[in-house]
């Protein structure tokens, strides 16, 4: 399925500002069964786009767990992404949450018809979407999937983030059309090195040779800049890490455990073992909160950035869970 738009008039922000008008870029995959309990919502991650089968291999695909043959798969790219929905140009854009963020999802979902959610999934910053989607969404969501998510963004996330546009602003040329790409490599940077672990990095870019300069290491970290700046953009990325510092499932629904403890869909929350960033104690904090979650914890080498790789070991852990819960409802 191609990309598609859906056009959001007067859209208020949580902050009382207004956006004449919202454009939301999303990509659907598949068809609704007669029943309709076959629809997956896919929540993208931070620097994603809405084409979830181009992101995702292994666990979104034709052969893979959620396909088109048997899913009605939907992806929505989040507001200030440049990959089609409504992005920041210049520093006129207005600041956005979280909660605006989903807000434009559940504008879609209206407009879509949808009513029934089998499935709303997300790795990361898209676990989090998923959770605040669950709770405001007017009809049903079955079964929540989280993984290496939490419910509040966390004082060392906030610091890398606060890094990061620390490395964005000090590019000269920031905020000015086309700007910004130096900062932006050198933000990118700083997160690779949270995205991985230690070990990873240790096991592929070792140099084998003694050498005093035009390390391994340094040349990967340059070619990841190099790559990201070439398919994003530096305001997005500014706005984005704002937006993900915004979020807070408690916020104004009186803290995180009273907010947690109103979800009572069925829970998978996912961690990785060696993530550095989202680390695995605050998807079982959640997960003791949350009535009716379980928490599973999957080895992997690469950090944070294995809700992306170790897809099978995340597919079995799905198929189990999903399995269990068909099981229980059917006794």
């Amino acid at each position: 399925m191609n990309k598609q738009y859906y056009t959001v008039k007067n859209f208020e922000l949580e902050s009382g500002v207004t956006m004449p008008e919202l454009k939301i870029a999303y990509h659907t995959f598949g068809e609704r069964n007669e029943s309709q309990d076959n629809v997956v919502w896919a929540f993208h991650a931070l620097s994603a786009n809405s084409n979830v089968l181009e992101w995702w291999p292994g666990l979104f695909g034709e052969n893979d767990y959620f396909n088109p043959k048997k899913h009605f798969i939907v992806c929505a790219n989040v507001i200030g992404s440049p990959y089609g929905s409504s992005a920041p140009t210049d520093l006129n854009f207005p600041f956005f949450t979280l909660r605006d963020v989903v807000k434009a999802h559940l504008a879609l979902a209206e407009a879509l018809k949808i009513k029934h959610i089998e499935v709303a999934i997300g790795g990361s910053f898209g676990g989090n979407q998923a959770l605040e989607f669950a709770y405001d969404f007017k009809g049903n969501v079955k079964n929540l999937i989280l993984l290496v998510s939490t419910a509040q963004e966390s004082a060392w996330g906030i610091a890398i983030h606060q890094a990061q546009r620390m490395a964005l602003t000090a590019d000269a040329t920031f905020g000015k059309p086309n700007g910004g790409k130096l900062g932006l490599k050198a933000a990118r940077a700083i997160a690779m090195l949270t995205y991985r672990t230690q070990k990873s990095y240790h096991d592929t870019q070792t140099d084998s040779e003694e050498k005093v300069d035009n390390f391994k290491a340094a040349s990967y970290i340059q070619y990841q800049g190099d790559k990201f700046e070439r398919r994003f953009n530096a305001l997005s990325y500014y706005y984005l890490s704002k937006c993900l510092d915004s979020y807070a499932i408690g916020r104004g629904r009186g803290g995180v455990e009273k907010a947690l403890s109103q979800f009572k869909q069925s829970c998978l929350l996912i961690g990785i073992d060696s993530d550095l960033l989202i680390e695995p104690h605050q998807q079982k904090f959640m997960a003791r909160l949350m009535p009716n979650a379980v928490y599973k914890e999957i080895h992997s080498d690469f950090g944070h950035d294995g809700f992306l790789i170790e897809t099978k070991a995340i597919s079995r852990c799905i198929a189990i869970f999903l399995a269990s819960e068909t099981s229980a409802q059917s006794t």
